[in-house]
């Protein structure tokens, strides 16, 4: 692929609601810039950026995938990304690295939660934006009532750049109202015929408003507008171009990605109206040593700044990495600093990838995107920079996890590998954590969503032959008790010869919450000699971490050692340790044992209309609500402590709850003592597990 300049370069995200039909408008481009033979089809398993297997499988988008263009002389670089919530990480890297974000709406839907989500996401960015209104010919497409409703709940500035002709199966084609001109659309040809009579009307009144709006974007421009009416063309597309980067005016554009109507006349508008990477007139950074600001004009003739927004592995390519050039030139066969790593990485060969094709490049200029395959350190969210003008861009911020799951491995050779393999997965989706819990004793994963984590798992299968089982996590439940025990720890061996002798006297009684655990010598006379006093307190610790009521961790409790006996022979440091594991387990249990369960501090974002729903489900999992507070938008946040082993799937039935529109953060509290019903069930479940694992033995 030959080499653009930065003016030439259009970076732009296709992103929306699931099923819009994003990955077809793609292919649809593809065809018409005359990079694909036919177009693929997402029934058949064939399109160019749902390649993966998963995807191929589900039927729909997973990863972000990068769909370069050549278009009348300039390169479009285009992101598909997926629709579906689980994968959200995958929309906000991409929205870090375009230039412009075109949001697909279903003719018969119109606006749907993750219009509305990924629209704000933009907004946040301050990214121009388009609006495609797609799936056109099919049954109940509405035009209107898509716009109408793009006007109301995304903004009143979204107006319409073409107009279908037909609607359903009577689509034929669409008016461009910019030009007054009408387009039908048969395969790959545009042909023009007049405007329909009884659309004139419509398009002249919507060209007479984006006139307005063109006009408004400078004072003389409107000064002649108001005089005459009228601006001449090249006014009118600067005025267009300048209030689409100002983010004053949203086109929006109509077609049908299936029957490839509309898509030439939405191309040329990307490439006449909306802006080149210089609409970033600077990149701003942090020098990696002084954290100072480093500010880096967005051109091809300033050091090199790239930022990695994505890592793959392929089985055989090794690390596929993916970067957006923000300034200066990266080239092949060169050195480059990766300041995260503080090392240098070299960087053999450029690619551009259309999908899993490649195509190789001489160079990148700055605002193009790029790939480098089997990178050493780099990952994403690294910057890859000109050691002697070293800076760091600013991170792609990644959700946390919403859900957590366990893994179990099914064989010893999956438990071997498991490590290595989830490490991998780690470096391709920031998004999913790992860690070993060290008092559950189980490896957790956790991510966005139960679809995220079993198609990841699912990878792990498929990648690295490691067969894994997700269970739902064991709650990290605490032991402590509620008054004061004693007992005595007897640990007797003596049947001939060296045996075992250790006699201790144990106290027990509760700290206050947040106490931890305080082991108090009160030995007088040498009834237990200095040297086993230690002995003791490691039984009792180790006692305490292994739970008494239903081996849960003890907390909260003071031990006092006040007498005991020894043998001047047959004492040892394990007989003493045995001792007061025992001496430990009988006091606790003389002092009553108590069940603490983890608690949870939730804040909930809804929408108005869910409050019912939502405070009533806290309730029966044992909320209590703390307060309300309204938000922007029309949304209350709910505050509220909740039970940890009645959030596992909380994301989910959020999500179920709310259409898709509910937030929530949930952090840990404290320990609080469980319900009788809730101690009895834990325990006797403790129970089972123990019988189960005996009995496999």
């Amino acid at each position: 692929m030959k080499t653009f300049r930065t003016e030439d370069i259009r970076n732009v995200g296709l992103f929306g609601h699931g099923g819009t039909g994003k990955t077809s408008l793609v292919e649809s481009i593809l065809f018409d810039a005359g990079h694909t033979e036919r177009m693929g089809r997402i029934e058949e398993g064939n399109t160019v950026t749902d390649f993966d297997p998963d995807e191929i499988k589900r039927k729909i988008s997973i990863s972000l995938s990068t769909a370069p263009i050549e278009w009348k002389n300039h390169k479009l670089n285009l992101i598909d990304s997926p629709g579906f919530l689980d994968f959200v990480s995958e929309v906000i890297a991409a929205l870090q690295v375009v230039d412009t974000a075109l949001i697909v709406m279903s003719a018969q839907a119109g606006v749907e939660v993750g219009t509305e989500q990924v629209w704000e996401m933009a907004d946040s960015r301050h990214l121009p934006r388009a609006l495609f209104v797609n799936r056109m010919d099919k049954e109940n497409a509405d035009f209107e009532r898509a716009l109408i409703l793009a006007q109301e709940k995304l903004s009143p500035r979204v107006l319409p750049f073409t107009i279908p002709i037909g609607e359903a199966e009577a689509l034929k084609g669409v008016v461009d109202v910019v030009h007054g001109k009408a387009y039908q659309f048969e395969k790959k040809e545009a042909k023009e015929i007049p405007i329909p009579d009884d659309l004139k009307e419509k398009a002249k009144t919507y060209r007479e408003k984006l006139l307005e709006c063109a006009a408004e974007s400078d004072e003389a421009l409107l000064n002649k507008y108001l005089e005459s009416g009228e601006l001449s063309p090249e006014e009118f597309a600067t005025g267009l171009r300048n209030r689409i980067v100002e983010g004053e005016l949203f086109p929006l554009f109509c077609g049908s990605a299936h029957r490839n109507v509309g898509i030439q006349t939405l191309l040329d508008s990307l490439v006449a109206y909306f802006p080149n990477p210089r609409w970033r007139s600077e990149v701003h950074g942090k020098d990696p040593k002084s954290g100072k600001e480093i500010t880096r004009k967005s051109e091809s003739t300033t050091p090199l700044s790239a930022l990695v927004f994505k890592t793959m592995t392929d089985p055989y390519v090794g690390r596929i990495t993916f970067l957006r050039v923000f300034s200066g030139v990266l080239k092949p066969d060169s050195l480059y600093y990766n300041p995260q790593k503080e090392r240098d990485e070299k960087v053999a060969s450029l690619h551009a990838f259309r999908g899993k094709h490649q195509e190789t490049l001489t160079e990148a200029q700055a605002g193009d995107i790029c790939v480098i395959t089997k990178l050493a350190i780099t990952n994403t969210n690294d910057t890859l920079c000109d050691k002697h003008n070293p800076v760091m861009l600013p991170s792609i911020q990644f959700p946390e996890p919403l859900l957590t799951m366990a893994l179990q491995p099914k064989t010893k050779g999956d438990e071997d590998k498991l490590s290595t393999a989830l490490t991998r997965i780690m470096e391709e989706d920031p998004t999913i954590k790992t860690k070993r819990d060290s008092d559950t004793k189980q490896s957790l994963i956790a991510g966005l969503g139960d679809l995220h984590i079993d198609i990841n798992v699912e990878r792990m299968k498929r990648k690295f032959g490691v067969d894994i089982e997700l269970k739902k996590p064991r709650i990290a439940y605490r032991e402590t008790i509620r008054g004061k025990g004693e007992a005595q720890g007897k640990y007797v061996r003596q049947t001939g010869g060296h045996g075992q002798y250790a006699v201790c006297s144990l106290k027990v009684e509760p700290l206050p919450h947040g106490g931890g655990f305080e082991f108090v010598d009160k030995v007088v006379g040498g009834v237990v000699p200095n040297q086993f006093i230690p002995s003791v307190e490691k039984g009792v610790i180790k006692a305490m971490e292994e739970g008494v009521l239903a081996g849960y961790k003890m907390i909260d409790l003071r031990v006092t050692l006040f007498d005991g006996k020894y043998h001047p022979v047959d004492s040892s440091d394990m007989g003493f340790q045995i001792a007061g594991s025992m001496g430990f387990k009988d006091a606790v249990a003389n002092a009553g044992l108590v069940l603490l369960e983890p608690i949870g501090q939730l804040e909930v974002t809804v929408p108005d209309q869910f409050m019912g729903d939502i405070i009533g489900d806290l309730n029966a999992r044992r909320g209590r609500i703390l307060g309300m507070e309204p938000e922007v938008k029309e949304q209350q946040l709910i505050k509220a402590t909740v039970p940890m082993a009645e959030m596992q799937r909380y994301a989910i039935d959020l999500r179920s709850m709310t259409q898709g529109r509910g937030k929530f953060k949930l952090t840990f509290l404290h320990y609080e003592e469980a319900p009788p019903n809730v101690a009895e069930s834990v325990a006797t479940d403790a129970k089972k597990d123990k019988e189960k694992v005996a009995a496999a033995h």
